[in-house]
C-alpha cells in the first residue's frame, strides 16, 4: 500500500489522505466487496419515524451493522433481511484502519453507502450512535468524486466543502469527531472505476469501547 501524506482541512482531527489506494488496489478490494455484497445485498433504507426512503442504498460488513429502524438508528450483529451475520471486513480495509485511525482496537462496522446517481446525497448529520466516541470515523471513497460538506457542532454552523475522489481516505476524529457532515452531490463521470458509475463510500467505525 503506497504511503500518502495527509492534507490539512482547516479542522483539527479531520485529515484527508489523497489517493491512498491505486487502481490495482482498488480493483482487488472491489472484487472482495462484490463477493460480500452478494451475501448482504445493498438495500434502500427508510428514515426513522417518517418512513421516507433514502436516496442511497446501503449494506454492512463486520461484526455489527448500522441500521435505520422504525424509531431510531441502531447497531445489530445480524442482517435483518437475511437473519445471517454480516460478511467480514476485508483485510485491505482493516489495514487502512491500522495505518490511519490511530486507535487501539479494530473497527466493528463497515457501512457501505452506494450513491448511484448525481441526485443521491446525504444531509448534514453527526455519527453519534457509537459507544466508542473516542474512536475516529474513517471513510474510503471509490468511484465518482463527491462534494463532501463539513461544519461545526450545530447544524446551523458555517460549513466548508471538500472533494473526495476514488482511493481517498478521510479521517474524522479527535476534536472534530462530532462535527456535522454530509454529501452535497456526486460529480457524474468523474471516475470510470465502478462499471455502473456512481460512488461507493466505505465507512469504518468502532462501536463498543475496547
Amino acid at each position: 500500500m503506497p504511503m500518502s501524506a495527509g492534507l490539512e482541512t482547516g479542522f483539527e482531527g479531520v485529515t484527508l489522505f489523497p489517493a491512498v489506494l491505486d487502481g490495482s488496489a482498488q480493483r482487488a478490494l472491489l472484487a472482495e466487496l462484490e463477493a460480500a455484497f452478494a451475501q448482504a445485498p445493498p438495500y434502500r433504507p427508510t428514515m426513522p419515524r417518517t418512513g421516507k426512503p433514502w436516496s442511497i442504498r446501503q449494506t454492512n460488513l463486520g461484526s455489527l451493522g448500522w441500521l435505520s429502524g422504525k424509531d431510531a438508528y441502531y447497531y445489530a450483529p445480524l442482517n435483518p433481511l437475511t437473519q445471517a451475520p454480516w460478511p467480514a471486513i476485508p483485510p485491505a480495509l482493516l489495514a487502512l484502519w491500522a495505518e490511519f485511525a490511530g486507535y487501539e482496537a479494530p473497527p466493528e462496522c463497515c457501512l457501505a453507502n452506494f450513491y448511484e446517481t448525481d441526485k443521491a446525497r446525504m444531509g448534514l448529520h453527526q455519527d453519534r450512535d457509537e459507544e466508542a466516541l473516542d474512536a475516529p470515523v474513517l471513510s474510503l471513497s471509490l468511484g465518482d468524486t463527491c462534494v463532501f460538506r463539513i461544519g461545526g457542532f450545530a447544524r446551523s454552523d458555517p460549513t466548508k466543502s471538500l472533494r473526495l475522489a476514488s482511493g481517498d481516505v478521510l479521517v474524522l476524529g479527535g476534536a472534530s469527531r462530532m462535527r456535522f457532515h454530509g454529501v452535497d452531490r456526486i460529480i457524474p463521470a468523474s471516475s470510470q472505476f465502478l462499471p455502473q458509475g456512481g460512488r461507493l463510500n466505505l465507512t469504518l467505525r468502532r462501536v463498543t469501547k475496547p
